[in-house]
């Protein structure tokens, strides 16, 4: 594998290079878009749904923070910090309820609020890059139905991960985005 060694990021006071320059280059990327993609809306638009899915942008804005704070948490502490799973198939019904909010922009939440929100979960994520003493580190899979049984992540495929769950769900947003006034991110 080979590794850029021409970018340069800094991240609290310190001068990151290679690999880790990389990791969040593209970290600043993919959440650039996504902050682009819901720029300028209110908080009702930002519940809308405008496609057959029930994808709404605030509540993308919201499921990437807590997906993201999550992994961190997984590079920390393990596959503990997730919560853990159950036993058998399907999920008891507050894991649903639970896991469909996430993608849902509540009454009580406001559009800027997971924005900031998000803000601090990605200084804290890109603090992680920056100082994490072996990228090759790794801790198990949780136990989970969607997670093959006794896999194990390096810190930088959980750290890939993130970037690419943040860019499959900006191109989410950029289609909700779209269909909701006819604003493109990209194109």
């Amino acid at each position: 594998m080979t590794t850029s060694t021409t970018s340069n990021t800094s991240t609290a006071g310190a001068t990151v290079t290679g690999e880790r320059a990389d990791l969040l280059e593209a970290l600043a990327t993919q959440r650039r878009f996504l902050r682009h993609t819901v720029a300028g809306l209110t908080d009702e638009q930002a519940r809308l749904r405008t496609t057959a899915s029930e994808l709404c942008l605030g509540g993308l804005v919201k499921h990437v923070t807590g997906v993201e704070r999550g992994w961190a948490d997984f590079i920390l502490d393990g596959p503990s910090a997730t919560g853990g799973g159950w036993e058998g198939g399907e999920p008891p019904q507050e894991v649903i309820d639970a896991h469909v909010a996430t993608f849902q922009l509540l009454p009580d939440e406001t559009l800027a609020g997971v924005l900031a929100e998000y803000e601090q979960v990605a200084r804290r994520t890109d603090e992680l890059v920056a100082t994490l003493p072996d990228l090759d580190a790794s801790h198990p899979l949780p136990e989970a139905p969607w997670f093959e049984k006794g896999k194990r992540w390096s810190f930088r495929r959980v750290l890939q991960h993130i970037v690419a769950e943040t860019a499959q769900h900006s191109g989410h947003a950029d289609i909700i985005r779209e269909s909701l006034d006819g604003q493109k991110t990209m194109g």
